[in-house]
């Protein structure tokens, strides 16, 4: 039997260690987090290989299949071409109408844009910014101005009434379906109804084109196609540099005042 006296000392023998261990646990490295990489966050990792979508699933075949349809239909039916042609279009619209002529279609071609600023008073967020949804409409505007100038001076077809020889295609029916292709684009995940408004607008100038004996059957189909093409060219080469957030978010207003200078506005903007 070990006496009182051996166990304190072995006890005392193992106590270092017990106490030392403590110490060298608390010591143990841990691992730092890293943080999250923000600033690259569009882009594709390093070495990585993007897949490759079939061309019929691309995003330039779906931008391009329906407008290169209506544009070949239109340009098909020019005169007297085509199962249903512009002279057989002409004569029917004639037969219903007959002199009766108004201007709305003057007014009525820039309407989705009222819907795009109706829509976004009312709360409506858009897809993209205010400013890349500006950039965007510019250059959407500029692509279709002179892609119908070009068209109108090589095409050279007379107008249904005579007037002159820019008929082919139809500006304002570019103008309304380009507007509207927008307001789809735009606003399409929060309702398709937005865009079938809009378009609905579109229809409603290309016929009015035709009723006001301005343009043919062949001239509001083709610019619907010009229309429509011009905005989902924009929008393809589009490079939006704000992360596609409103950008009301980055911008502050606030009043000033001094007793030299008297009273005026600072304005901030802190783009991402």
């Amino acid at each position: 039997m070990l006496s009182r006296l051996q166990h304190l000392r072995i006890l005392a023998l193992f106590m270092p260690f017990g106490l030392l261990a403590p110490p060298l646990a608390a010591q143990t490295p841990q691992a730092t987090p890293v943080p999250a990489d923000t600033l690259h966050k569009y882009q594709d990792p390093v070495g990585s290989v993007p897949a490759k979508k079939p061309f019929l699933k691309s995003k330039v075949f779906r931008a391009a299949i329906v407008p290169t349809v209506l544009i070949g239909y239109g340009a098909s039916t020019i005169n007297g071409h085509g199962f249903y042609s512009s002279y057989d279009a002409k004569k029917d619209i004639r037969r219903v109408f007959g002199d009766y002529r108004n201007h709305i279609d003057d007014y009525l071609q820039w309407s989705p844009y009222l819907e795009v600023g109706g829509v976004l008073l009312a709360g409506v967020e858009s897809r993209d910014d205010r400013v890349n949804l500006a950039l965007i409409v510019l250059k959407s505007e500029a692509i279709m101005l002179s892609s119908v100038y070009i068209i109108k001076t090589l095409a050279g077809v007379e107008r249904p009434d005579g007037s002159d020889n820019l008929s082919f295609p139809s500006g304002h029916t570019a103008q309304a379906f380009l507007a509207a292709s927008i307001v789809h684009t735009e606003f399409r995940d929060k309702s398709q109804w937005y865009g079938i408004g809009a378009y609905t607008l579109a229809t409603s100038v290309a016929a009015f084109r035709m009723i006001n004996n301005k343009h043919w059957e062949s001239d509001v189909v083709a610019g619907a196609g010009v229309g429509i093409l011009s905005a989902h060219v924009a929008y393809l080469t589009h490079r939006n540099r704000w992360g596609r957030q409103p950008i009301r978010r980055d911008v502050s207003v606030m009043p000033l005042w001094s007793p030299a200078g008297g009273t005026g506005i600072s304005l901030t903007w802190r783009p991402h």
